[in-house]
């Protein structure tokens, strides 16, 4: 049984061009070849070779050069590969052209990214995004993908009248049936956005702050929060591994309870599509109170990683909720100096080291002067209960010769209050 199950899925040739003429994001070398080897790793397969040509410009018809296209299939048939799988985005012709010649089934990196979120979406939510980027992906691709084509009935010359030509009417049947599917998809996915709204209104009435835990894939986010909350959101070593948001309550201090959320990982040339289909998980962001930029100080990338990460916030419109950046791992960082700095702190979720200092400075930031109280109300002040019920958060109330609250309560409230607070003293003036 175990056998079946450490059978990669498929055995793929990675194939990267970099040239002149395409962009920084779009261009492929050494760096983002490993991570899509990784991407590879985390959708269940194996990378059995790995292919990185320079060229002029793209191949129009190709994308790599008619010669190295001749190489990758004598290493298709070398290596048993099941398919090629090329970190750059190939246009719908290029893909249905490489198919035919590689005669195996051909994927770009959006492709391979969408495949891996698939598997990982487990909330409705994330379902419906993943399927609508799919969707999307899938529409201009359509022709020669479908295999059900060559069945259509009106090859056979029999087929019923009106039939358009050989796959044609499939072909926009289907078309149609991927338009409306769209459609449908954006209207559950709006009813999902509704729901979360009502319920972060619920939240936002409550004054819980927001905090959200962001940052590149496998940086270390889930771990950290499961080592702060205590919960078992898995945390293994394969990008990706959260898709949906994971929202935890964390008590900070005796004054603070924070709502603590686990966002998707973000990583370099995240395909357009997706940045789209996934604001609905990563709109968390917009109402977040506090951001945590987790950054993996042991990966030698780690600063352009916080830099693809600061892009995507500001893309998503999150660029002016403060942001506490966290370098994790800290205890497999091998340079002289950790880095640091204001709204900066060094941990490693994984043996507890600096946690304490981290919410410390949660707790500084999100701070809005709140205090920890005992009362002691008048049996006549009976209203001034109410309103500590409504506006602050009561821990307990009992009821002797006054009725003795002890609650966390906020400067404004504490105003109206604090003449029955016990050990309370009015600061004097400086020229008292």
């Amino acid at each position: 049984m175990n056998e079946v199950t450490e059978t990669p899925r498929d055995r793929a040739i990675l194939v990267g061009l970099s040239s002149p003429r395409l962009g920084a994001k779009e261009n492929a070398d050494e760096k983002s070849l490993e991570e899509l080897e990784a991407l590879v790793k985390t959708a269940g397969g194996v990378s059995v070779g790995v292919v990185l040509q320079t060229l002029a410009a793209p191949n129009p018809r190709t994308f790599i050069g008619e010669g190295k296209v001749e190489e990758i299939k004598e290493l298709v048939t070398a290596q048993e590969a099941t398919m090629v799988i090329f970190d750059n985005d190939l246009s719908p012709s290029q893909m249905r052209v490489l198919t035919d010649e590689l005669g195996v089934q051909v994927l770009d990196r959006s492709g391979l990214i969408l495949d891996i979120f698939a598997q990982r979406a487990k909330t409705k939510e994330g379902r419906l995004q993943v399927e609508l980027a799919q969707y999307q992906y899938l529409l201009p691709r359509l022709t020669g993908m479908w295999t059900h084509l060559e069945r259509q009935a009106g090859t056979s010359g029999k087929g019923p009248i009106g039939s358009k030509g050989p796959g044609e009417t499939q072909l926009e049947t289907d078309r149609r049936h991927i338009h409306r599917k769209i459609d449908k998809l954006k209207e559950d996915l709006e009813d999902v956005r509704r729901v979360r709204g009502t319920q972060r209104d619920r939240r936002q009435k409550n004054e819980v702050p927001v905090v959200a835990i962001v940052g590149y894939t496998n940086a270390g986010k889930s771990t950290l929060l499961n080592a702060l909350t205590g919960s078992d959101i898995p945390a293994n070593d394969r990008l990706f591994d959260t898709l949906d948001t994971t929202t935890r309550l964390l008590t900070v201090s005796d004054t603070l309870d924070v709502v603590i959320s686990d966002t998707v990982g973000f990583i370099r040339k995240l395909p357009h599509q997706l940045v789209e289909a996934f604001k609905a998980t990563l709109e968390e962001l917009e109402y977040a109170d506090l951001l945590l930029h987790v950054i993996d100080v042991s990966n030698p990338e780690w600063l352009e990683q916080a830099q693809i990460v600061d892009d995507l916030i500001a893309e998503l419109g999150a660029s002016t909720i403060p942001c506490l950046r966290v370098y994790n791992k800290s205890d497999l960082f091998f340079g002289d100096i950790r880095p640091h700095g204001e709204m900066s702190v060094s941990i490693s979720a994984k043996t507890g080291e600096g946690l304490s200092k981290l919410l410390g400075e949660i707790n500084r930031i999100l701070d809005k002067g709140t205090r920890r109280v005992t009362l002691h109300l008048p049996y006549d002040k009976g209203n001034l209960l109410d309103m500590l019920y409504r506006e602050a958060k009561v821990e307990s109330v009992e009821y002797s010769e006054t009725i003795d609250v002890i609650a966390t309560v906020e400067p404004k409230l504490f105003g109206q209050v604090k003449d029955y607070a016990e050990d309370y003293h009015e600061p004097k003036e400086d020229w008292e």
